[in-house]
């Protein structure tokens, strides 16, 4: 009898270790670049230490939860750096035999490091929104998490539309930056029919943006900026730098509702969704990080999430089978926004729905109700594929 028994454990000893063997490990880095930054106006809107990370740790749970009955293993490696030491630091996570990359960056550094990682790396852009990258600067490499400019103007001045607010004006800052979304606004007021009543433009002059008399500033400076402003509706505000938007309401001089970069906001996700599912999500992300969900977390989130999706679906791990599944009509995931996301054939940018928030609740949900498109509504929302210009993912379909 003992001998028997002891033959049934070696049996199962020999079946576990032959499973271990044949695990599927799907290693994940996440490259997060810390930029030296001005405070933000709001501490409200300070940055957590672990930006994005939390959100990896939570979707490589949900990764391993199905992905451990089917023998795979997911792991993510979370890496953050300065600009200065991000090619170093992108080297090294090559070193370790990585072919699959999150970034978090802006989208120069996105740009170098998805050419520098090469075509055998599946980079994801989390974060970085330049309309640049999904056009002319486009790689086939290189997928979009995060929403475009474009996605996220268009967002914005579709609820304007269907509320009938058609004459707009636009306050942009005076970087890079806010140029670029800035134009973005532009496209999309003439894209839906609307008018661009004015167009201002706000000067950074630096410093501090937190003061102690820096509500009194702003309470004499706004209203002076705005007085001679023309008739309109609503205002944009193209404010990608984090300098003025927040100030807008209730100090400019002809009171009128604002949107973009403060007031009603488009975004990914916020801490208030709970529509769709999105409350289990929200707790628990909130008991693995002791905090509330950023739109970063959620976008890392999703990348990796993106990631598990298609290695269960493949049954492979590398970086060619899983971005050729991904950009295939066969992939879909789940995103908590009222519908299945998917990717772009064309520049490799995730279709998603945009939630309008207003800090407390969401507003509603672009694409609005009545804009049709005949492949997609979410294709109204950015760069359609008669509108793009990127050539990569033709040369590389």
């Amino acid at each position: 009898m003992k001998a028997a028994f002891a033959a049934l454990c070696g049996m199962l000893l020999l079946v576990l270790t032959a499973g271990s063997a044949l695990a599927l490990e799907v290693r994940t880095a996440i490259l997060r670049i810390d930029y030296p930054e001005l405070l933000p106006i709001s501490r409200f809107d300070l940055k957590p230490d672990d930006l994005g990370f939390a959100g990896a740790v939570l979707a490589n749970e949900d990764n391993q939860t199905t992905g451990s009955f089917l023998g795979m293993e997911f792991a993510v490696t979370e890496r953050a750096t300065t600009p200065e030491d991000a090619d170093a630091a992108l080297d090294a996570i090559l070193a370790e035999g990585f072919d699959l990359l999150v970034v978090m960056a802006r989208d120069g550094d996105v740009l170098r490091l998805a050419d520098r990682a090469g075509d055998g790396v599946l980079v994801l852009n989390a974060t970085a929104r330049g309309s640049a990258l999904r056009n002319d600067a486009c790689r086939a490499n290189l997928l979009h998490i995060a929403p475009s400019n474009a996605m996220v103007a268009d967002a914005a001045v579709q609820f304007a539309m269907w509320k009938k607010w058609s004459r707009m004006a636009l306050i942009h800052g005076s970087n890079p930056e806010d140029r670029a979304l800035g134009e973005s606004y532009k496209r999309a007021v003439a894209k839906f029919g609307g008018r661009l009543s004015e167009t201002l433009e706000f000067e950074d002059t630096g410093g501090s943006r937190r003061t102690d008399t820096g509500h009194v500033l702003v309470q004499r400076q706004i209203p002076l900026f705005t007085q001679k402003m023309g008739r309109h509706d609503v205002v944009l505000a193209a404010d990608a730098s984090n300098v003025f938007g927040l100030y807008l309401p209730f100090h400019m001089s002809d009171p009128r509702p604002v949107m973009g970069s403060a007031g009603l906001r488009p975004v990914t996700f916020h801490p208030a969704h709970e529509a769709w599912g999105a409350t289990q999500y929200q707790r628990r992300f909130e008991r693995l990080s002791g905090r509330y969900v950023q739109e970063a977390d959620y976008e890392v989130w999703l990348a990796i999430r993106v990631i598990g999706e298609a290695v269960i679906r493949t049954n492979a791990a590398d970086a060619a089978t899983l971005r050729d599944y991904i950009l295939s009509d066969k992939f879909e995931l789940a995103a908590f926004k009222g519908q299945k996301v998917n990717f772009r054939d064309w520049n490799g940018q995730l279709r998603q729905p945009l939630i309008l928030y207003d800090s407390k609740i969401t507003v509603s949900v672009s694409p609005q109700e009545g804009y049709l498109h005949q492949t997609s509504t979410l294709d109204t929302l950015g760069y359609d594929r008669p509108e793009s210009t990127c050539t990569a993912f033709k040369e590389n379909g």
